[in-house]
């Protein structure tokens, strides 16, 4: 089921599947958001939960005994009930069943919140510990926008401007997608534009990590751009499906990293992933913001 909320700037649908976001579409029917296309990818907005991209075949270890999950965890295949709406904002939520507890052995209510601020669309995740053992897990974003935003443009006429001068690492993967630890210098141009280009993606995703933490889609003299912050995630994924012409591209705030290649994960170890204590709450909000210059 859809749900939407709108102000004078835009509206926002949010699908219960996932509680994946599903369109962004502007006051005067611009749509920012990429729709969906088996062609090239059938999601638009994933919800990262609790454990970012790819385990070492597709299996993690927590106290001590081995379990599996899929790529990106199981929030993008759960479906959220809507616990919250008002004309601006909805809040979404996960609680721990039997069948999430198959996969990650632990007690929660993940949430999910979109707000209208403005021209902004926020995004907040919380996390809420329910078990009596400490919970270890990753989140994050993975919405799609269209490229080209308005008629005349071209894919290439694009690029992503960091919001100040900054000298990015990109995290090593190797060509299963997984992390190497060999992570290298990832010069932008003028030290804050990246130009798009479809082969950028030809190995699969770029993940930075010490950037900027906002950057903007924008095509030089065009009409409409798209601002992501994300202040308190440390990596920034950049996607669009390896070895294709697809009109849109990724924009993904992670507060992790996958499995590193040939290495079964163990939780309780993985230096990135977020601890979160019995009876302790946690949250990260990132914003989107869209309009017309």
């Amino acid at each position: 089921m859809l749900h939407t909320i709108r102000n004078e700037h835009f509206e926002v649908t949010v699908n219960e599947l996932g509680a994946q976001l599903w369109s962004i579409l502007g006051a005067d029917g611009t749509q920012y958001f990429w729709q969906g296309d088996q062609a090239y990818w059938a999601d638009r907005a994933l919800t990262i939960f609790p454990y970012v991209a790819r385990l070492w075949q597709g299996k993690y270890m927590l106290d001590g005994e081995i379990h599996e999950m899929p790529i990106h965890g199981f929030a993008p295949e759960s479906r959220f009930v809507l616990i919250e709406k008002t004309e601006s904002r909805m809040v979404f939520a996960l609680t721990d069943s039997e069948e999430t507890r198959a996969q990650y052995p632990r007690r929660f209510v993940f949430r999910v919140a979109y707000g209208l601020e403005d021209d902004s669309l926020a995004v907040t995740y919380e996390v809420e510990n329910r078990d009596e053992k400490p919970m270890f897990f990753g989140l994050g974003g993975h919405p799609g926008f269209n490229v080209p935003l308005e008629a005349g443009k071209a894919f290439t006429d694009y690029r992503l401007r960091f919001a100040k001068p900054c000298a990015p690492m990109r995290v090593g993967f190797s060509p299963a997608c997984f992390v190497t630890g060999e992570d290298t210098l990832f010069p932008l141009k003028e030290n804050t534009l990246l130009p798009l280009t479809h082969d950028l993606f030809d190995e699969d995703a770029i993940v930075l990590r010490d950037m900027a933490r906002e950057v903007t889609l924008e095509a030089e003299g065009g009409a409409y751009f798209v601002t992501v912050s994300f202040p308190d995630m440390p990596y920034l994924g950049i996607w669009h499906w390896p070895k294709k012409d697809a009109p849109y591209v990724c924009i993904e705030p992670w507060a992790s990293l996958p499995a590193r290649h040939g290495e079964v994960a163990v939780f309780e170890k993985q230096s990135d992933l977020i601890r979160l204590d019995p009876g302790k709450a946690y949250k990260n909000r990132w914003t989107i913001r869209v309009g017309r210059r």
